[in-house]
């Protein structure tokens, strides 16, 4: 329980959260990202 009170009482908790929603955020719009710029380039092969 310690540790969940340090992670959001403490200035380095606080900022370790921060990362990682940054993280995920990323990883959310890197993944939609390459999707549809793969969807456009195989749209555009097609004849």
């Amino acid at each position: 329980m310690k540790a969940m009170v340090d992670l959001f009482s403490t200035d380095y908790g606080l900022f370790s959260v921060g990362v990682l929603a940054f993280i995920v955020v990323m990883a959310v719009w890197f993944y939609r990202f390459f999707t549809r710029k793969m969807a456009e380039s195989e749209a555009a092969q097609k004849p």
